[in-house]
């Protein structure tokens, strides 16, 4: 059994940390880190009831905005910068979430596979058109402007696939 010493805390973190080093004090950092950890798994438990028992997904064109906000178009929009590639041929996943490079994190997948794009509320740490957390900039972002004004002939261009629901046995 773990005994402290009668001068130990054993719930209190210590951190030595240089006064000029400019960085925040331990405690601050501690709660930032707690703060961002709750945020996204309180994201991660919002997308998956979204889902909800029959697998509902996002209509095709806020599918089709969000492959643009990630992807961006390859003529004048470049990717996001979170953007990531997969250590699996041909996939990618965002860096920006820190959820990793999982099957289940993974932005697109195969026609008939459930992809992270089509959750119903899906977070996007940038808050880009398309995903449940979207918010007007409010200073100039000029990748974010280029998608919120993009042509709508050109967004029905891009090609996107989306699983199909479980069928009602009824």
């Amino acid at each position: 059994m773990f005994r402290p010493c009668n001068n130990c805390n054993p719930r209190e973190i210590k951190y030595k940390l240089d006064p000029e080093s400019g960085r925040p004090s331990s405690e601050k950092e501690m709660k930032n880190m707690m703060k961002r950890g709750l945020s996204m798994i309180q994201s991660f438990a919002l997308s998956m009831a979204s889902r909800g028992l029959k697998n509902k997904k996002v209509d095709i064109p806020v599918k089709k905005l969000r492959v643009l906000s990630c992807f961006g178009d390859k003529n004048t929009i470049g990717p996001c910068k979170h953007l990531r590639t997969s250590s699996t041929e041909g996939k990618f996943y965002c860096g920006g979430c820190n959820c990793g490079d999982k099957k289940n994190t993974w932005l697109v997948a195969e026609e008939e596979e459930y992809s992270k794009l089509d959750y119903p509320k899906l977070n996007c740490p940038l808050k880009m058109p398309g995903f449940s957390n979207y918010e007007l900039s409010e200073e100039y972002n000029k990748r974010k402007s280029q998608i919120e004004t993009y042509d709508i002939d050109k967004l029905n261009l891009i090609e996107v696939t989306s699983p199909n629901p479980e069928k009602d046995e009824n």
